[in-house]
C-alpha cells in the first residue's frame, strides 16, 4: 500500500476556498491578505498536514528565511542568552537562526561568512572578532545582504548594537575606589575587540579623574576569555605591591581569578576585593556571591532581531539604526574596603 501523495499548496487553497496566490500570501504573511483569511488557510494547511518545500519557496520568493549569526564562543553564557533570544524573535517572524562559532578566529570567521553567503542566508548577525573580515563584508554589502553588528563595528551603512562596555567598566573601577582601592586589576578580552577596548577605556577613565595612572602591567587584555587561565591571578598577586581588588570577566576570567586567589590562600573580600563584568551563576552562587556590573541579555537578544527585521522589511526605509544597551552596578558581598 502505497503513502497518500504529498499535499501542495493547490490543495490547502482548494480546502480553504481561496485562489493559490491568495493561500500562498497568506501562509507566507506577504501582500494584501486579511488576517481571518490567513487563519483559514493555515487551519487548512494544518488539517492537511502540508508542509511547503523549502527550496522552491526559496527560489520563488527569493528568500531562504534563514538569518546567520556569528559569535565567538558558544559555550559562553553571555552569548548563550542572547541566541536564545534573537532566536525567539525571529521565529516568531517566520525565520530560523543559523549559528556559527568562529573561536575568535579570523580565518575560521571568514570560513563561515562565505558558507553563510553560499547558503544564501537574509541576513547576517556578527559579533566581535579579533580581526575584522572587511572584504567579505563589503561583498554580501554588495549583495544586498543586510548586516547587524553586535558589539562591532560593520560600517556606517549596517545597523549595530553596542553594550556599554565603557560606561560598565567606568562605574565598577568607580565603585572600587570609592571603597579605597588603588592597585585595581583589570582582566578582560583584547584590546583589539570593541568590547575589550572599552573597559580599558573605561577603566583608564575613571583612574584618570582620582588622578591615578593606569599601570599597564595591572591590566590583563587576553584575546577572549578562553584563553585566561588562574595562573594569571597568580602572577598579578606576585606583584610588589599586590592588587588589592580584581575587575575581571564574569566567565572563565572569574573562575580564573578565584582559583587563584583561592591557591594563595586569600580571603574575599577581607583579603581582596573582586568585581565581575556580566552576571553569571557562578558569580550569584559563589560564596561570598561576586558584585557585578551587568545587562539585560534577552533585550540584546530581541533588539538584534529587531534590527535585522526591520532591515528586511521593505516597508522600512531601511536606514541603519545604532543601539546602545545601558549597565548597572549590583552591589553583592564580594567587595570591601582594603585590609578591612
Amino acid at each position: 500500500m502505497t503513502n497518500r501523495s504529498r499535499k501542495t499548496i493547490k490543495d490547502v487553497a482548494a480546502a480553504a476556498g481561496v485562489s493559490i496566490g491568495t493561500a500562498s500570501r497568506a501562509l507566507n504573511r506577504r501582500g494584501r491578505v486579511s488576517e481571518a483569511t490567513v487563519i483559514r488557510v493555515t487551519n487548512a494547511a494544518k488539517k492537511l498536514g502540508y508542509q511547503p518545500d523549502a527550496i522552491a519557496q526559496s527560489l520563488r520568493l527569493k528568500s531562504t528565511m534563514v538569518i546567520g549569526m556569528l559569535v565567538t564562543d558558544l559555550s559562553n553564557p553571555f552569548f548563550a542568552g542572547v541566541i536564545r533570544a534573537a532566536e525567539k524573535r525571529l521565529q516568531q517572524a517566520g525565520y530560523a537562526l543559523l549559528v556559527g562559532n568562529t573561536d575568535n578566529e579570523s580565518e575560521r570567521e571568514g570560513a563561515l561568512i562565505d558558507l553563510f553567503r553560499r547558503r544564501r542566508v537574509d541576513g547576517l548577525i556578527m559579533g566581535p572578532c579579533a580581526a575584522e573580515n572587511v572584504p567579505l563584508l563589503e561583498d554580501l554589502d554588495q549583495n544586498d545582504v543586510p548586516i547587524v553588528g553586535y558589539d562591532r563595528d560593520v560600517g556606517s551603512d549596517q545597523s549595530g548594537l553596542h553594550v556599554d562596555h565603557r560606561r560598565a567598566a567606568y562605574e565598577a573601577t568607580r565603585h572600587l575606589l570609592n571603597l579605597g582601592h588603588e592597585r585595581i586589576a583589570l582582566l578582560s578580552s583584547s584590546s583589539k575587540l570593541s568590547p575589550g577596548r572599552e573597559r580599558i577605556a573605561g577603566y583608564t577613565e575613571a583612574l584618570a579623574e582620582r588622578g591615578f595612572e593606569p599601570r599597564d602591567d595591572l591590566i590583563r587584555a587576553h584575546k577572549s576569555s578562553m584563553d585566561f587561565v588562574a595562573s594569571e591571578a597568580l602572577s598579578l598577586m606576585s606583584l610588589r605591591p599586590a592588587p588589592t581588588a580584581f575587575l575581571t570577566l564574569g566567565t572563565r576570567m572569574l573562575a580564573g581569578t578565584l582559583q587563584g586567589l583561592r591557591q594563595n590562600g586569600l580571603r574575599i573580600p577581607q583579603d581582596v576585593s573582586v568585581l565581575t563584568v556580566g552576571d553569571t551563576d557562578l558569580a550569584r552562587l559563589h560564596a561570598p556571591s561576586i558584585s557585578t556590573v551587568t545587562w539585560d541579555l534577552e533585550l540584546v537578544g530581541q533588539m538584534l532581531a529587531e534590527l535585522m527585521l526591520r532591515r528586511l522589511d521593505k516597508s522600512e526605509d531601511g536606514a541603519p539604526q545604532r543601539i546602545i544597551i545601558p549597565t548597572q552596578l549590583i552591589e553583592r558581598e564580594s567587595c570591601g574596603s582594603p585590609g578591612a
